[in-house]
């Protein structure tokens, strides 16, 4: 299969987890996260805060999954060769990173304050998950028009990101901040779980990712 900027692996793994791309911006994107988060636990939004944790780790999963698939068949689905000034995985950079990890309390302030009102005859918790995973994905095809952003595989592209990726991103944050306090303690803290012992794992012990 003739793929799209093969190259683009071989960039990504030379400056994986490497210091010499360094820029100070790394730590205000840090700090904007952190007051994001601080500043919702001031006004005790803390469905924002779930909404938001459980898209962060939501998209920490998929990161982990396509640095798998980079490790078994050569190539992730996604890829950042450059632009970043610190690469965690193969496909994200500290920057996108720092992005999902206040997009979703950001969203979350879209949600009608009842769950189960309808828009143009859906769900609206569905129809915005879908609306917002929609606006991400017209985004990415941008991205990927970019030397920092590749879509490697030929037929990886701005519907399969839409269904698999960012409908599950945009679900996940939308229906968790309906959950009640402890379930949103229990799932998100097990998906942050779930993340920590991955990462351990497979980036730690092994080395693969």
């Amino acid at each position: 299969m003739e793929l799209n900027h093969p190259e683009a692996t071989a960039q990504a793994l030379a400056i994986l987890r490497r210091g010499e791309n360094f820029q100070w911006y790394f730590i205000p994107l840090f700090a904007f996260v952190v007051y994001v988060y601080l500043a919702e636990a001031e006004r005790k939004n803390w469905k924002g805060i779930a909404s938001g944790l459980a898209l962060y780790g939501t998209h920490w999963f998929f990161e982990i999954l396509n640095a798998l698939i980079q490790r078994f068949s050569g190539h992730a689905l996604w890829t950042v060769p450059t632009g970043t000034s610190f690469l965690l995985l193969v496909g994200v950079g500290w920057e996108l990173s720092m992005m999902f990890a206040a997009a979703g309390v950001i969203f979350a302030k879209l949600l009608p304050a009842d769950p189960k009102m309808k828009i143009l005859g859906i769900n609206n918790r569905v129809f915005l998950a879908l609306a917002n995973a929609a606006f991400f994905s017209v985004f990415e095809i941008f991205l990927a028009r970019t030397p920092a952003f590749v879509w490697v595989y030929p037929w990886w592209g701005a519907l399969p990101v839409f269904v698999t990726v960012y409908v599950p991103f945009f679900l996940m944050a939308n229906f968790a901040y309906d959950w009640t306090p402890r379930q949103q303690a229990l799932r998100i803290g097990a998906l942050a779980g779930a993340d920590l012992l991955l990462m351990a794992a497979f980036a730690g012990i092994l080395g693969w990712i």
